[in-house]
């Protein structure tokens, strides 16, 4: 029985309708920016295996400090315990991350990461005897599958289920070019009304994933930021997508002016080989936790917290992703990206193109509500695969967010079988 059909009897997948959707695609094995399955067939992954991959498939060098690491130490409680791999990780994030973040807090995956945000930023309040319990979120905003980051993420199909379960959130309106003032102004609006209680302003900088990979200027983010600080409100980056050089810099607050006091992180933290999180803080905020009251403690943990192998393969991937290589290649993807935008500006089926750093993203017309379920994404995603493509469009939003080790040719390959759906396919 092929590996496809013994996973139909056994295994439930995520983000999948099971009884509408074909089966599932195994793979056998990867290398550099392909992917193989049981038949035999080459698949590009120009998605990054949902976001996660910087630096190709089954990477050499990933896998050798990965070996080190579970011949050496494999795992220990990190209550009462530390060790060498996760400090020296804390020390390199911080000297790439903005200057203000002073404290590193592992979990195992970037909802966590978002949990551990929210719950840190609502504790610190708590711990200086405030009560201040409310979030701000934008529209369309995607942080996670756990309550509380569903809580602070967009409310719609995702979330129906459970919404009676959810703690209510402020959201404001994303800052869509020559929208920005609308959004200034209902923040302004809502601090005006509940300024006492709002302990925190969660944001995706720039970009915004799962909601559509919707994009804004990092002025207008400075400004809600700004606003936020003078009216003692804590700011939270979700850099679990945006991480590591996918817009362009190591994290999208590399283009801001003011700065977040939470950050999180995951995805692409240690190269797309294993699950971790972490959520970095200031020295102000970490100082409200300390305290001869047991009860001032954060309590948050988990069994795999700075598991030593994900923190070698994070220093791995870090090591790869500072060269001189991998920069001039981020630089080039993004020129790259710049370069389609400007020659597809005419084209018949692509609108609202827009790109930031290694992001590249685009809307079909369709006849349909837009939408995640616009019926338009699954005919893209197998039109695509067909020619050898993994792309995952998000609804009617085709996106590009590929390896750092993609070379040009296999980017115009990508690029090709996207300008020929104006001739090979039908958009009904």
């Amino acid at each position: 029985m092929s590996l496809s059909k013994r996973d139909q009897q056994v295994i439930w997948h995520p983000y999948t309708q099971a009884q509408l959707n074909t089966a599932p695609i195994a793979i056998v094995r990867g290398e550099g920016i392909y992917l193989f399955d049981e038949a035999g067939n080459k698949y590009l992954d120009a998605i990054s295996s949902w976001w996660v991959n910087l630096h190709g498939h089954a990477h050499p060098y990933m896998a050798k400090k990965i070996e080190e690491q579970l011949l050496n130490l494999e795992h220990v409680i990190f209550a009462g315990f530390t060790h060498q791999p996760a400090i020296e990780l804390a020390e390199r994030l911080l000297s790439i991350l903005p200057a203000n973040q002073s404290r590193v807090f592992y979990s195992d995956n970037g909802s966590t990461a978002t949990e551990v945000a929210i719950k840190m930023a609502v504790q610190y309040w708590h711990n200086k005897r405030f009560v201040k319990n409310k979030v701000i979120a934008f529209e369309h905003a995607y942080h996670g599958d756990t309550f509380g980051a569903m809580s602070v993420s967009a409310r719609g199909s995702f979330t129906d289920a459970f919404s009676d379960l959810l703690f209510d959130v402020i959201h404001i309106p994303l800052p869509l070019k020559g929208k920005e003032a609308i959004t200034v102004q209902q923040l302004q609006k809502h601090i005006s009304e509940s300024g006492d209680t709002i302990a925190a302003f969660i944001f995706e900088p720039l970009v915004l994933g799962a909601g559509g990979m919707l994009m804004y200027e990092a002025d207008v983010l400075d400004q809600l930021i700004k606003i936020c600080s003078e009216n003692g409100i804590l700011t939270i980056a979700d850099e679990v997508m945006t991480g590591f050089g996918r817009t362009g810099k190591h994290f999208a607050c590399g283009y801001l002016s003011g700065q977040p006091d939470i950050i999180c992180l995951s995805k692409g933290i240690t190269g797309g080989t294993m699950a971790f999180g972490a959520t970095t803080c200031t020295n102000e905020i970490y100082s409200a936790f300390l305290s001869d009251d047991r009860s001032k403690t954060f309590f948050h943990g988990h069994s795999y917290t700075a598991n030593p192998v994900a923190c070698a393969a994070a220093l791995a991937s870090f090591d790869l992703l500072t060269k001189k290589e991998c920069q001039q290649n981020i630089g080039r993807i993004a020129a790259s990206h710049i370069d389609f935008i400007a020659r597809n500006q005419d084209h018949k089926m692509l609108k609202n193109l827009r790109s930031t750093g290694t992001i590249l993203a685009m809307d079909i017309e369709t006849n349909e509500q837009t939408s995640y379920f616009n019926s338009v994404g699954s005919r893209l995603y197998n039109f695509f695969l067909n020619q050898g493509i993994i792309l995952r469009p998000l609804g009617n939003t085709i996106y590009l967010m590929p390896p750092y080790c993609i070379e040009y040719d296999e980017l115009k390959r990508v690029y090709s079988a996207i300008e020929s759906l104006e001739s090979n396919f039908k958009n009904d």
